[in-house]
């Protein structure tokens, strides 16, 4: 008997199991050089598939040196271009003309090639991959109820994440290192698994890196040249709840039911977002409504009526285009976290489903300003009108968004009244926050008694930036800004800068004040009072955090009081770049460039900027 084996039978370790079951016992084995080729391209990208297909090669020959079976490998050497092509079926196409050449059994376990080769008029042994029952596997024993997160290295000691929800604790489980042979034996483990059955399913494959969704498990396996060494990531639910169990009031869970909605679930890393995201699925599910998610990888534990789609064809706009024909009632979103990731999220909003959208956010409000300057700010509530804040694995705040045209707390002119969203908490109904256009730039302020009076209130120290930028914009000096009222400032310049300040005719002064809303008297220094305070109230000193405000153009970082200064950006400690303070306290960055897609990773993954003076 000859047989002629494709890629797909070698990599599953079919072969070799049925010459040692008898079934090829004694069989001529031609092995095409593709096969090697296209096998040893995968290993050298550090795929497990690669991997395992040549320890197949390896007991073939040894099998054949017991005499258990005749190898010979034959065929023309694929280009690079050939294996590169691969998926598009030129290697099947030459091992099925080896066969044809031999007048061999082509062997298969792709359904496809199968079908195929029956066309052509070849004599095809089609091993249907097998769905065998695993019982535990290596990995899975690190694990116990408590456990979130197994994390194992060569030569490293095992650690995991272990503790109840939001009190989970990173610890060493086993004194002595591991081995590398212990590392790989159990990646590959995992991957027969996920190839031989259909427990799981192969998540991402790059070089050097797999991600695979098996059973409840999430597990990342990297490799060399990506990775220092072996390394086996495993994540996995440490409870599945309903949403009975987090005690929402009523009225929080008639708001879901009673339209489609856009809520945010917001919190820290291993806050329990997820946890609640599939409560929230479930819920929706249980009152009748279409329930879809988007994910990658795939790792929410919800029930089979729910379906989970990844990125098509690398792309979660492909996905949510799909779902805009599909109209689910309800889209869960995990994770929103690029800006690509919101825009979906808000042109899916903004075309009729509801959506909910897991965010990294160490306070509520801060899953909010993600938005801004991804979406247009009035048009904000309509993609987001409920934002729900994780901490502890317990629901700790819940915001309510809604648009208003109003004057903003603090301020009193008339003429000042604008769109305000304002962002109320839904228990109290208290308004904690507002947020607004304010000469051009986009106003987050926090609402309280410390804020709704006095000079060093948040409006007040808002109206005394926006002074000081607008003069610094045809100031050539220090400008210093003394707020006299809620609508009168007084500012002092150098002297040889009031005439650039006034204008002709007072043409550059009014502009100011029109644009502001606040009657302005110029005045050098020399006129300024002896105490009155130089330092603009809220400067950013060394190593305190920056604010960064994200526009439809720019990324800024408000840095009052180091203007002209040279200053490191840091994010978490580490460095981003060095850049000089302008004139007007800050340092803007346009959208696109390098650096501001540094800046704006920091912000989404909830890391802390500061600052440090070279």
């Amino acid at each position: 008997m000859k047989i002629v084996p494709d890629t797909s039978v070698v990599v599953d370790g079919r072969i070799t199991q049925k010459i040692e079951e008898g079934e090829f016992k004694g069989a001529k084995v031609i092995v095409h050089e593709s096969v090697v080729a296209e096998l040893e391209s995968q290993a050298n990208k550090g795929r497990e598939t690669g991997h395992n297909g040549i320890d197949e090669l390896k007991k073939l020959s040894e099998l054949a040196q017991n005499g258990h079976i005749v190898l010979e490998y034959e065929g023309k050497r694929p280009t690079l271009e050939e294996v590169k092509m691969a998926k598009g079926g030129e290697i099947d196409a030459m091992i099925r003309a080896l066969a044809v050449e031999h007048d061999a059994t082509f062997v298969t376990s792709d359904g496809v090639q199968s079908e195929i080769a029956k066309a052509k008029g070849l004599e095809v042994i089609y091993l249907r991959p097998e769905d065998p029952e695993y019982g535990e596997l290596e990995i899975e024993q690190y694990f116990d109820d408590k456990t979130m997160s197994v994390h194992l290295k060569e030569d490293v000691e095992p650690k995991a994440k272990r503790g109840d929800i939001g009190a989970m604790r990173f610890r060493k489980i086993r004194d002595r290192p591991l081995e590398g042979y212990e590392v790989r034996r159990m990646a590959q483990e995992i991957i027969e698994v996920v190839n031989r059955s259909d427990e799981g399913f192969i998540e991402v494959e790059k070089d050097g890196m797999t991600i695979v969704q098996l059973r409840s498990m999430r597990i990342a396996i990297a490799r060399p040249p990506f990775s220092n060494g072996h390394e086996i990531t495993a994540v996995r639910p440490v409870a599945k709840v309903d949403i009975e169990d987090y005690r929402l009031s009523d009225e929080l869970k008639q708001r879901l039911i009673e339209q489609q909605r856009g809520m945010l679930i917001a919190g820290s890393p291993g806050a329990g977002k997820t946890t609640f995201a599939q409560a929230v699925a479930e819920f929706l599910n249980d009152h009748e409504y279409a329930v879809k998610t988007m994910e990658s990888p795939r790792d929410l534990q919800v029930s089979a009526e729910v379906t989970q789609y990844s990125k098509l064809e690398g792309s979660m706009e492909n996905t949510a285009d799909v779902l805009l024909m599909v109209r689910p009632d309800y889209t869960v979103y995990d994770e929103v976290r690029k800006t690509d990731d919101f825009e979906v999220f808000a042109d899916m909003r903004l075309a009729g489903v509801g959506m909910v959208g897991v965010v990294h956010a160490t306070r509520a409000i801060d899953s909010v300003q993600r938005l801004v300057g991804r979406v247009e700010l009035g048009m904000i509530p309509q993609v987001v009108d409920t934002v729900v804040h994780i901490e502890d694995g317990a629901v700790e705040r819940v915001y309510d968004l809604e648009s208003v045209v109003k004057v903003p707390e603090g301020l009193v002119e008339e003429d000042l009244a604008r769109p305000v969203i304002e962002v109320s908490n839904f228990e109290t109904g208290d308004v904690e926050y507002e947020i607004y256009s304010y000469n051009r730039q986009v106003v987050v302020m926090p609402i309280g008694e410390k804020e709704r009076g006095g000079k060093e209130g948040g409006a007040w120290n808002l109206v005394r930036k926006e002074i000081q930028r607008e003069i610094g914009e045809v100031a050539r000096g220090y400008v210093d800004v003394e707020l006299v009222d809620d609508d009168q400032a007084v500012i002092y310049v150098e002297e040889n800068d009031i005439p650039f300040v006034i204008g002709k005719d007072g043409a550059t002064i009014n502009e100011i004040e029109n644009s502001l809303g606040i009657n302005i008297e110029v005045k050098s220094h020399d006129e300024r009072p002896d105490d009155m305070v130089t330092e603009t109230p809220g400067s950013v000193a060394q190593g305190e955090a920056a604010e960064v405000q994200v526009t439809s153009r720019h990324v800024i970082m408000e840095l009052d009081g180091m203007e002209g200064e040279t200053v490191e950006v840091y994010a978490d400690g580490e460095y981003l770049f060095t850049a000089t303070v302008g004139r007007q306290g800050d340092i803007k960055v346009s959208r696109g460039s390098e650096i501001a897609e540094a800046l704006e990773d920091a912000v989404d993954a909830g890391r802390h900027v500061t600052v440090e003076e070279v």
